[in-house]
């Protein structure tokens, strides 16, 4: 699976807890896997795939204050 490709004016850290994938983050494709921690700085255009056989699991910290949370 896959998340959307999609951007926020917040920046989040994201943590990978199983699995691998990769994520799309200032314009490229990179391969994550289980200890690695992403930044993704608001309004980056980003993307998570699951590109292995088990389930790819992480977490997002957010920042206080998005509207949506």
């Amino acid at each position: 699976g896959n998340t959307p490709k999609h951007s926020h004016e917040w920046e989040h850290e994201v943590f990978i807890h199983s699995g691998s994938g990769e994520v799309l983050c200032d314009g490229e494709w990179r391969t994550v896997s289980v200890g690695d921690a992403v930044f993704v700085p608001g309004n980056e255009p980003h993307q998570f795939r699951n590109r292995g056989e088990v389930p790819f699991a992480f977490i997002c910290l957010i920042p206080a204050g998005p509207p949506e949370l």
